[in-house]
């Protein structure tokens, strides 16, 4: 990747270098659009939820941004063999979670491929003024989580036939679920950097967040939610590819307090779908937030801090 060559212009505000959740162009003084695109193979059975897991996904580099999702395109792989009614409902998923973050569905590409692939390519837009990257974090700042962390390693055990019913239900609904509301809570707010989780797990999220934020984390282990059966499965073994492969990039930016319990060490670099906002607010804004989440219904918990040192110590 570091052949590839770089982009730069007075009105490109972000763009890869900061391993940001999308491209930002300002276009006027007053409006900026959002660029980002993102699709994968199944992590469930039913075609229909798989549709809007794939699409809450997509949609949540937007919210992450701090922007307004406005169209979006579908991105698609699928054999031609197979039942085109599955296709159907998987589109028809992402299409119902689209209208539902009160966007248009404008069209799209589909390629003839051997394993189901689905996701959205999304234009947003926000005030140039207002948009939150990893680099808006500052020392001090208190971090928000939004969603459950898990979701790897429950989807690991899925394949495997161990994960419970219930705990596949409520976590499918979890990836499901837009991140629209928490975005809303920190723009009210004036949050100026957020990041979501997904493949990079927590950690490898949060390393983007103190890299261009030139700034150093302290995680509460304690305070960090999790699928409790995840952490269960972790006990057992069942931990996905991805998360061994995050903590061999990420491990020497992290310093582990001897007390964190193993299968926490587990989540924390397990590669979420789907996951939530994390979200880098001042501390004097922390009760300002906190007072909308609980207004917009918003899950959270208050994980950590970003501090002046360099490293993520989870403590």
């Amino acid at each position: 990747m570091h052949g590839l060559p770089k982009f730069s212009h007075p009105n490109l505000l972000v763009g890869s270098d900061t391993y940001d959740d999308a491209g930002v162009y300002k276009i006027s003084d007053e409006v900026a659009i959002i660029q980002t695109l993102d699709f994968f193979t199944p992590m469930v059975d039913d075609p229909y939820l798989f549709g809007q897991i794939a699409a809450a996904n997509a949609l949540s580099d937007v919210y992450a941004m701090g922007g307004t999702p406005i169209t979006a395109m579908n991105i698609a792989a699928f054999p031609t063999c197979s039942d085109m009614e599955i296709f159907a409902q998987i589109l028809k998923g992402g299409a119902d979670k689209v209208k539902e973050a009160e966007a248009l569905l404008i069209g799209g590409h589909t390629v003839e491929d051997d394993e189901p692939k689905y996701g959205l390519s999304v234009t947003g837009i926000a005030h140039p003024d207002k948009l939150t990257p990893n680099g808006g974090g500052r020392p001090g700042d208190m971090l928000f989580l939004t969603k459950k962390l898990g979701t790897g390693i429950i989807s690991t055990a899925i394949k495997a036939g161990y994960a419970s019913e219930n705990t596949v239900k409520q976590m499918s609904c979890q990836m499901a679920e837009l991140n629209k509301n928490a975005a809303l809570a920190m723009n009210k707010v004036g949050v100026k950097g957020a990041t979501d989780i997904t493949g990079f797990g927590f950690l490898g999220h949060l390393r983007e967040i103190i890299a261009a934020s030139f700034t150093g984390a302290e995680i509460w282990w304690d305070k960090i939610p999790c699928w409790q059966e995840a952490l269960e499965l972790a006990d057992m073994g069942l931990i996905p590819g991805g998360a061994y492969r995050n903590k061999d990039f990420i491990k020497k930016h992290v310093k582990m307090g001897e007390k964190v319990p193993q299968n926490i060490q587990d989540v924390l670099y397990d590669p979420q779908t789907s996951g939530g906002l994390l979200i880098a607010v001042a501390p004097q804004k922390a009760a300002a937030l906190e007072a909308e989440m609980e207004l917009l219904k918003v899950n959270y918990a208050i994980v950590g801090r970003l501090t002046e040192g360099k490293s993520i110590i989870v403590k």
